[in-house]
């Protein structure tokens, strides 16, 4: 016995099977959309179908049998019945949505558009050089409302401008002379218009994410709270290492600060009480020689002298020739002295 619509309308066993091999479709899939085929050849549809995964499946059927199908299965699902129109196909796979909105941005190359078309964007055509040599084509690029002159003997669009905004007729003229530049205004391909997994229905502006961007934002969060838990003091895993280095650096500098005498600050304090000494006596034996002892002298003298000596080796490119046994001996007894006298002078 046939089964029949609305008790009149018998439907041949073909149209059964279409419907429940669609429904079956939907059940063993995580997720499926409705996609448009507008514009697509047949052979490019068994290409990209070539293309997919091997878990996506490209379903290709009339409308009536896709609605009534979802329409069928009922829940949530049914909803989805409000999206096929014009050349439609369904796509079923167990990837994520946002996976499969990739997948099909892949699908889609430029394309010509045709006389009577509606302009999906603004179609503008560049300022420059065309390549043409002067000839008929000139006629149809102007015809076409294209701002075209001769330029150096080639055609060239004299001005940037939008030729057509989108919403709007794309004309018979304008598709020409669209062609002859190898403009091409279409995307040609699977275009998604809704896909539906567990409940959720998403719309092709859910699924269009930047990925770039948000993995800057997923370092810049990262990067935040290990900053904020290494300035609270707040130990994880991550942290630990820093959060001690940054203690024990903030323990040292407050030993040298406070002029703790501790082990690991000592040599520092040293150092800092001796630069400072320094400072003060050769400010002191500028104003008054008489001012600082013969040792403290000395030493300055003598770190002076090296200053000097190092500034002048780098500032010369001349080659330096080997000075007589006896004169280094000198020298090197005066830096040794030089030395002597600080190393007596702070034990």
């Amino acid at each position: 016995m046939k089964k029949s619509i609305h008790g009149t309308e018998h439907i041949p066993k073909w149209k059964i099977d279409e419907i429940q091999n669609i429904k079956d479709l939907i059940a063993s899939h995580s997720m499926f959309g409705v996609v448009s085929i507008e514009g697509i050849m047949a052979k490019q549809i068994q290409n990209m179908r070539r293309n997919l995964h091997d878990s996506t499946v490209l379903k290709v059927s009339r409308n009536t049998l896709i609605k009534r199908a979802i329409e069928e299965y009922g829940g949530d699902v049914s909803k989805m019945a409000d999206y096929p129109e014009g050349q439609t196909a369904l796509i079923f796979t167990n990837d994520s949505p946002f996976k499969l909105y990739k997948k099909l941005e892949k699908t889609q190359t430029p394309s010509p558009i045709k006389a009577g078309a509606i302009a999906p964007d603004d179609i503008v055509v560049e300022k420059g050089p065309t390549g043409f040599p002067p000839g008929p084509i000139l006629s149809v690029l102007q015809s076409a409302g294209i701002p075209v002159g001769v330029e150096a003997g080639k055609i060239a669009v004299k001005e940037t401008k939008t030729v057509c905004k989108a919403g709007e007729k794309v004309s018979s003229k304008l598709a020409m002379a669209l062609a002859k530049l190898d403009i091409n205004p279409l995307k040609v391909g699977l275009i998604l218009r809704a896909a539906y997994e567990d409940g959720i229905i998403y719309m092709p502006d859910d699924l269009a994410i930047d990925e770039s961007e948000y993995f800057d934002k997923f370092v810049f969060g990262a990067q935040s709270a290990f900053n904020l838990s290494v300035n609270a003091s707040y130990p994880t895993r991550d942290t630990i290492e820093s959060i001690i280095s940054k203690a024990q650096s903030e323990a040292f500098n407050l030993g040298v600060e406070a002029v703790i005498l501790e082990k690991g600050v000592i040599d520092t304090l040293i150092a800092k009480a001796d630069s400072e000494m320094f400072t003060v006596a050769g400010i002191a034996a500028a104003s008054n020689p008489d001012a600082v002892d013969a040792e403290i002298t000395d030493a300055l003298g003598a770190a002076a002298s090296s200053a000097a000596s190092t500034q002048s080796e780098s500032v010369s490119d001349a080659p330096v020739e080997e000075e007589s046994g006896d004169e280094g001996e000198e020298e090197s007894s005066s830096t040794e002295d030089g030395f002597a006298g600080l190393g007596a002078l702070f034990g």
